[in-house]
């Protein structure tokens, strides 16, 4: 059923669209789109129903947009930017309207600490095992939580012995898709089951690199691993594109690594928006806090809010 938030997660997909040519198509008031997306009125049954079939010759179905894209964020390498870029990735798909939910699958539990989550009672392994439900904590009305810390790690061992193990955290999402617009899922610095995990639950996943060449050697082996992933367990996961973390922009190293990568992995899609090493970044690590929070108006916060725009575009 078409319902308002539906038709606005449609049109951020596709921002060219002139909302002013769908309102007359559809035979509907002037700036009725842009009162709706102000908050000043909510789209009734009557405006639903017209805007049902012109939105269909733009491209829209409900199917596509009535559940959550789930996206992991992968790179074994350590240190290229996963966790900070979850945190301020997921604040800024909310900010921009949508309902997102976090997914700490690092046993290091940064991303849950960021929030002031520290030793969560029932964390997502808890769920995974014990046949609980998984937790979810609410951030903000749209920004939502699923924690993790050490113990994690203490019983990945368990997971890995479990029957359907690389399954189970896709079982337990499939219930609360339709609660969601986003499902962002921070992983591991690893090729273990944890990301496995992950990535069969995942419909697409994004890959920060660090434009060095330490951060860039052994990407050939995690794509291996997705495509493994692709063929086996989850034929629909696809590369949604690669994102450059942690880029000097004057530094001639790491334009020429941008480059090389380029072209090395052009067949990929490679996102416009280039994160920047910045102070502020690490200032808001060190506060705990997410860029929006702690430094809206940043070249850093821009740059995410950026990112997320590409994200959220179709």
């Amino acid at each position: 059923m078409l319902t308002q938030d539906i038709v606005f997660r449609f049109l951020r997909s596709k921002p060219a669209l002139n909302h002013s040519q769908i309102e007359k198509e559809a035979g509907l008031p002037s700036k009725t789109l842009y009162k709706a997306q102000g908050g000043l009125i909510n789209l009734n049954e009557n405006h639903l129903s017209k805007l049902g079939p012109v939105l269909r010759n733009y491209g829209f179905s409900e199917e596509q947009f009535s559940k959550a894209k789930v996206i992991s964020i992968v790179n074994h390498k350590g240190g290229v930017g996963k966790t900070t870029s979850t945190i301020n990735l997921g604040k800024a798909l909310s900010l921009l309207g949508n309902r997102v939910l976090m997914l700490d699958m690092d046993s290091q539990g940064n991303l849950s600490q960021c929030f002031g989550i520290h030793q969560p009672e029932t964390q997502i392994i808890d769920s995974l095992l014990d046949k609980r439900e998984l937790p979810i904590i609410e951030i903000e009305p749209k920004l939502h939580l699923s924690p993790s810390d050490i113990q994690m790690a203490y019983r990945e061992l368990e997971l890995v012995n479990s029957i359907g193990s690389e399954k189970r955290l896709s079982n337990k999402l499939a219930p609360i898709l339709s609660e969601y617009d986003f499902i962002l899922i921070d992983c591991p610095p690893a090729l273990n089951v944890l990301t496995t995990c992950a990535l069969v639950a995942s419909h697409e996943c994004l890959i920060p690199i660090q434009p060095e060449a330490s951060a860039y050697h052994g990407v050939e082996n995690l794509f291996n691993r997705i495509f493994e992933i692709r063929e086996h367990l989850n034929y629909s996961l696809r590369v949604r594109g690669i994102f450059f973390t942690m880029v000097h922009k004057n530094q001639s190293v790491h334009r020429t690594m941008i480059d090389h990568i380029c072209q090395v992995y052009g067949h990929f899609a490679i996102f416009d928006t280039l994160i920047e090493t910045s102070t502020v970044i690490k200032q808001s690590q060190v506060a705990k806090q997410d860029l929006f929070e702690y430094s809206p108006k940043s070249n850093s916060a821009n740059q995410y809010l950026a990112l997320a725009k590409e994200l959220a575009t179709a």
